[in-house]
């Protein structure tokens, strides 16, 4: 480590140099601040800062760095060749510059031991946190498990060279991956989609997704079944989810206008917040200290908890001084149910029948329709104790009094063509889903209705309509019934006539 130090002293100047060399907390170092016009500053992991004595930075000195490091990139960021270190520069409104952040970059090995089985699960990984909380660590770690361990064929899109260093040959932090350096940043996307053409990958690792393009090269991907594992742009899933740029990564945010029954069902307004589309990463990490990282396992679940008002609980792993994972999963929280949420819950297993209002429909083929298919529902006389509301169509006008009703009441209305039998069991059937088989158990049970009728009324009964094959079966059943009967209509209207005798 300290020989990685080294290499990126060697471009400062002589009395930074000096002065670090005789200090004892430099194998902490995390960047050198040259800024012109002040002093120099070193500062430390523990949050230290070491201010150099002497001369204020001049432009000589600053100069003096940048002749000894490689070239500026569009995004003003140059390395150190076969280092992980990265010079960042700060320009005036002309150009010149006029500050200097050397970071240093550290190639640690095992730091992915605590989320191992993530990354060695295939699934495509997110990782958020801060600036310097080491996520491009974790990729370039997380890179030569799967290259070296694991063989599989990796590639890296290095953008600002901070996985795998400045220069054409890249560090050996990487072990067997192979990196794709971008020209420029606006580029990145374009590169991404060229790794996954060109060379075969089955794992593409990216850091700092931060633009839409980006975003969409990440589904591309993802489509095409190649692992991912990359960093973003944000500190937590809910920056994340609520970033109009990235939050595609995660599904998307869509609004949604829910029906009646749905709203009142989940207790919330018409219009809500729902995930898009599947997540492009199926596992998200927050770093959120250098050994505490928060877990989501299925990001889906997690994103529509948030979007539900109801906070997603991760799994939490450290790691402690002594080196020792601890994981805590998230516990199931029991909620006691209020008294209205009780009476729901035994309303629900209980409904007891389905109560139809009828409204410009025959109160008497309604019932008979709900004996004939032994239906779990009754017909009711005012809209206080209904559960939906059955009409025809001349009623059903957004300005007619039902509907308005019906809007108050907040029930549901269904609508047939008109007021005739076949249109009510047709209704009947449909609602309460019965198939042929039991279609036509319902016709034998229809005509067995209309034979009692026939017989006590003495008077002709018409039935409803049924196809040639059912209609042959009824005519059997009136004959054993000792009564007559014809097919009297058209096709498809086509019924039964039954007579009371011979």
């Amino acid at each position: 480590m300290i020989e990685e130090i080294a290499d990126l002293l060697k471009v400062l100047p002589q009395r930074v140099i000096l002065e670090l060399q005789n200090y004892n907390d430099l194998p902490n170092l995390v960047e050198v601040i040259l800024d012109l016009g002040k002093h120099p500053e070193a500062r430390f992991i523990s949050g230290s800062v070491l201010y150099i004595s002497g001369e204020s930075v001049s432009q000589q000195d600053i100069d003096f760095v940048t002749s000894r490091i490689g070239q500026f990139t569009s995004d003003n960021r140059a390395g150190i060749e076969r280092t992980l270190h990265r010079i960042s520069v700060m320009r005036s409104r002309t150009g010149k510059i006029v500050g200097l952040t050397c970071r240093i970059g550290r190639a640690i090995f095992g730091t992915t031991d605590i989320i191992r089985d993530v990354i060695e699960s295939g699934k495509n990984t997110l990782f958020v946190g801060p600036p310097g909380i080491g996520k491009t660590t974790k990729l370039r770690e997380s890179s030569r498990v799967l290259a070296d361990e694991f063989n599989k064929r990796v590639i890296i899109v290095d953008t600002s060279n901070e996985i795998a260093g400045d220069g054409d040959i890249p560090h050996p932090g990487i072990g067997k991956a192979r990196r794709m350096q971008v020209p420029t940043p606006e580029k990145q996307h374009a590169t991404m989609i060229e790794a996954v053409e060109n060379h075969m990958p089955e794992v593409i690792v990216v850091d700092e997704i931060g633009t839409e393009a980006e975003a969409k090269a990440c589904h591309t991907i993802a489509e095409r079944g190649v692992q991912l594992i990359a960093t973003a742009h944000g500190t937590s899933l809910d920056n994340l989810v609520s970033n109009p740029t990235l939050s595609a990564l995660v599904g998307g945010v869509q609004t949604v206008i829910l029906g009646d029954e749905e709203a009142k069902r989940r207790k919330t307004q018409k219009a809500v917040l729902e995930r898009k589309a599947p997540p492009t990463f199926d596992v998200l990490i927050e770093i959120r200290m250098r050994d505490t990282f928060a877990i989501y396992l299925d990001v889906a679940k997690a994103v529509d908890a948030l979007l539900r008002g109801k906070p997603p609980q991760p799994e939490i792993r450290t790691r402690t001084k002594e080196g020792k994972i601890n994981v805590s999963k998230p516990k199931e929280e029991i909620v006691e149910p209020t008294d209205e949420e009780v009476e729901e819950i035994i309303k629900e297993k209980d409904p007891g029948p389905l109560k139809i209002y009828p409204f410009g429909v025959n109160r008497g083929e309604l019932e008979r329709g709900l004996r004939v298919l032994e239906l779990p529902a009754i017909a009711v006389g005012n809209l206080d104790e209904a559960d939906i509301i059955l009409t025809v169509r001349s009623k059903a006008k957004s300005t007619s009094k039902i509907m308005i009703s019906a809007g108050e009441h907040n029930l549901p209305v269904h609508v047939i063509k008109k007021n005739a039998s076949y249109a009510v069991m047709k209704f009947l059937k449909y609602y309460f889903k019965i198939g042929r088989e039991e279609s036509e158990e319902a016709a034998m049970l229809e005509v067995e209705e209309a034979i009692k009728i026939a017989k006590q009324s003495k008077k002709p009964v018409d039935i409803n309509p049924q196809n040639a094959y059912i209609r042959r079966i009824q005519h059997q059943k009136v004959k054993e019934a000792q009564l007559s009967s014809e097919s009297v209509g058209e096709e498809p209207r086509r019924k039964l006539r039954i007579y009371p005798g011979k």
